[in-house]
């Protein structure tokens, strides 16, 4: 279980409705969100871009040369659409589209600055369209035209498509048969897992095998220049880090003021990333409940220790006893795991954390499910709000290796497990997801130097549950002009969500080139 760019003894309980869990995890959404209001500008209906003009391969001029025509999309922000190629090694062979949203710079104007807001899978376009004030501060809104994309394979862009809202149902909460981890289990899940893959191939079709990193950087170079800037400037967080880390690695010499917040090791391998993730959110987990326990309204009581052993006879329970919500979805222990680690992103969420645990311990599966659903863009009606679950399942399996050895697996569940007690159970098997995928991943996992880039500012938090603060320390090292900052605290990423001693370092460096001295502490 790789998760994304993304929870019954002596202890007091207060007893929550259906109705009371779907409104904290309305909340909680609207707090991970964050939407800004974004004030309205008077502009042109159309704009068009000025590309760089520089020289490249004659197949690739349609591209880099390419004008962007900008029309209004509402609330200060414009809209456009760019075309890239379908198979960046046959460029003449398909296109795609890739969608761009802009918001101009409200002072004097330094360049572009993308943003991309994780996953894999995150919708940049949304990002920023939705919740400018939480993607950049107002500093850089004012220097910068802030440009949001989504990757391809992503949102609004040409897209990953594979099931329905029924299926796609069926797909996350579906219990599947057998004990965890016994052949039949793996039979089972390796089935469901390889009708998704089939599903995926069916109807997305050649796009599903061109959805890699690798071209999504080299799309990435072409927005750069068809923007019109003769380097790039990018904010990249959680898996965005190891987009700007890729590009780095590619185009070193366009390389302009990269910002990396929430860092992705490049070298880390599959089961490397799942075992890290498990012990950052285990780590995270205590943290709540030390938090928890030291306040007035905790589920909880007793030492940490005595907690962690509740939550995970409480996992062990619903994985052998799955709870049905009144939708008829059922709650088995994957299910419950992702509503845990949905609201550790950020420590403002651990009160609504409280409220599901408390719930679920009741026999309310619904407030499991309301924050699973949260997790995964699900709807009340059960609509979808994006592709972002497919895209991430499918970018994935082409940035990493994997094997099918069964034996292999075990092990390396084994070690997850050993790692981190409580969520590693449920964190292994990740190959499964991927070994009879359409397209079989040919990448190889491996340290990015970027040899000539300008300084690269990477931004670590010492508890980062998603992206563990030793990969920001990881990719800092690797990177030959790697400059590391790092957050003490809690949360996933830290630029614009902790405090002024990193939002300084991060404005100072992209507005004004000031490099942070590497090892910076806020």
């Amino acid at each position: 279980m790789t998760i994304s760019s993304t929870d019954p003894h002596s202890m007091r309980r207060r007893r929550r409705t259906a109705g009371r869990a779907a409104a904290l995890a309305g909340a909680l959404v609207a707090l991970l969100v964050l939407s800004g209001c974004v004030p309205s500008f008077l502009k042109p209906s159309t704009l068009e871009s000025t590309p760089t003009g520089e020289e490249v391969a004659a197949d690739l001029e349609p591209f880099y040369g390419q004008v962007l025509t900008w029309e209004d999309c509402d609330n200060g922000f414009e809209c456009a659409t760019a075309k890239a190629p379908l198979d960046w090694e046959a460029p003449s062979e398909g296109e795609i589209d890739l969608a761009l949203v802009r918001h101009r710079a409200t002072g004097e104007r330094i360049g572009s600055l993308l943003v991309n807001p994780g996953g894999p899978g995150g919708s940049g376009y949304d990002f920023v369209k939705d919740s400018l004030d939480y993607a950049v501060g107002e500093p850089l809104q004012q220097r910068f035209d802030i440009v949001g994309f989504d990757p391809r394979g992503v949102g609004r862009s040409s897209a990953v498509a594979c099931y329905e809202p029924t299926d796609m149902d069926q797909f996350l909460f579906g219990i599947v048969p057998g004990e965890r981890g016994s052949d039949e289990w793996i039979e089972n899940m390796g089935q469901v897992k390889t009708d998704f893959g089939a599903a995926c191939g069916e109807n997305t079709g050649a796009l599903l095998g061109e959805v890699d990193t690798k071209s999504a950087a080299r799309d990435l170079d072409m927005l750069r220049a068809a923007l019109g800037d003769e380097q790039l400037n990018y904010l990249g967080y959680s898996y965005g880090t190891f987009l700007g880390a890729t590009y780095a690695g590619l185009f070193p010499e366009k390389v302009g003021r990269l910002v990396l917040d929430g860092a992705i090791d490049p070298a880390a391998q599959e089961e490397d990333v799942s075992r890290e993730q498990a012990v950052g959110f285990e780590s995270a987990l205590r943290a709540y409940l030390a938090d928890c326990l030291a306040g007035t309204d905790c589920p909880f009581t007793g030492s940490v220790d005595a907690a962690m052993d509740e939550i995970s006879r409480l996992l062990a329970s619903v994985d052998a006893s799955p709870m049905r919500g009144t939708d008829g979805r059922e709650v088995g222990a994957d299910t419950l795991v992702t509503a845990i680690v949905y609201p550790l992103y950020s420590a403002d969420s651990w009160p609504y954390l409280s409220e599901m645990l408390d719930a679920v311990m009741l026999g309310d599966a619904d407030a499991a499910l309301n924050f699973a659903d949260g997790y995964y863009g699900r709807n009340a009606d059960g609509t979808y709000n994006d592709n972002s679950t497919e895209s991430f399942l499918a970018i994935n399996c082409l940035d990493y290796a994997y094997q099918s050895d069964v034996d292999v697996m075990r092990e390396k569940a084994a070690e997850i497990t050993a790692a981190a007690p409580v969520i590693g159970p449920y964190f292994g098997y990740g190959d499964l997801g991927c070994i009879t995928w359409p397209f079989p991943s040919t990448a190889e996992r491996t340290a990015i130097h970027a040899e000539g880039a300008a300084p690269i500012v990477v931004v670590g938090t010492t508890n980062d549950p998603a992206t563990p603060y030793t990969w920001a320390v990881s990719l800092a090292d690797q990177l030959e002009s790697g400059v590391l900052v790092t957050y003490e605290g809690e949360g996933h990423t830290a630029y614009n969500k902790s405090n002024d001693c990193v939002g300084g370092a991060v404005e100072s460096y992209l507005i004004e080139g000031t490099v942070p001295s590497d090892g910076t502490t806020c």
